[in-house]
């Protein structure tokens, strides 16, 4: 039987930006509390497990983990793709839900029927793109990292750890998902990097909050657009690109 665990990479350490996962996005929510709130209204994933990164510095996630009642590993800092694969395998899972822990607003719409395609076409890997940066999604077989881990060098084993798959995607059945057109705004960007990053996923968040954690990604958009002093403030760190090469149904 197939079971799918949501693996997270944490850790607190940042040249540009430290403690991104545990920055609030208002006072006793902060970005990984939105990520695990959101995952757990996902009933295709059967649990988040956190890979937390080695460091006495990264104990809070150890905190979160027991506050939550959800598993978690600890390992090491530079090898990323490592901790994920000790997550699925404390898990007893045989794929990986892979998102970024500094990226609070996921496009969670397409979570079933990727999850239902992953199985029934026997893919590797079923990804989302197109999308603004840092909300994208992955779903990997345990055996599709193994292999990248195994193949890869330290770089496709740090936190670019889907990069293996993506300079070597014809030795993997992928599929893509493409978003709905409102959504395919590679214009935009939704992740936590650099503080200016943070001041607008704050607003979005103080803005669209009651329909938290599942907030749509076009009402999210439709906000943006109404707010160009917003997206002038990210505009410098923008940088639309798809990340597969794979199927586009």
């Amino acid at each position: 039987m197939r079971r799918l665990i949501a693996a997270l990479a944490c850790r607190n350490a940042g040249s540009r930006l430290y403690g991104k996962p545990m920055q609030n996005l208002l006072a006793g929510k902060t970005i990984l509390d939105q990520i695990l709130d959101t995952i757990a209204r996902l009933p295709q994933i059967e649990m988040p497990v956190l890979g937390i990164s080695e460091g006495t510095e990264n104990q809070v996630f150890v905190e979160v983990a027991r506050g939550r009642g959800i598993p978690y590993i600890v390992g090491s800092e530079v090898d990323v793709l490592a901790r994920l694969i000790a997550c699925a395998e404390a898990a007893n899972g045989t794929d990986v839900f892979r998102v970024t822990t500094e990226c609070p607003f996921l496009y969670s719409e397409p979570v079933e029927r990727a999850w239902h395609d992953h199985q029934r076409y026997g893919n590797d890997i079923t990804a989302t793109d197109g999308l603004p940066e840092g909300t994208h999604f992955e779903i990997f077989t345990l055996e599709a990292l193994r292999r990248s881990h195994r193949n890869g060098t330290s770089e496709h084993r740090s936190e670019n750890c889907s990069r293996y798959a993506r300079q070597n995607f014809k030795d993997f059945r992928v599929q893509a998902i493409l978003p709905e057109a409102e959504c395919a705004r590679m214009d935009l960007r939704l992740t936590v990097d650099y503080p200016e990053d943070l001041v607008v996923c704050r607003r979005i968040y103080e803005a669209l909050q009651d329909r938290a954690p599942l907030i749509p990604l076009r009402d999210i958009v439709h906000f943006l657009d109404s707010r160009p002093d917003l997206t002038a403030l990210l505009a410098p760190y923008t940088k639309p690109k798809r990340l597969w090469d794979g199927n586009y149904p």
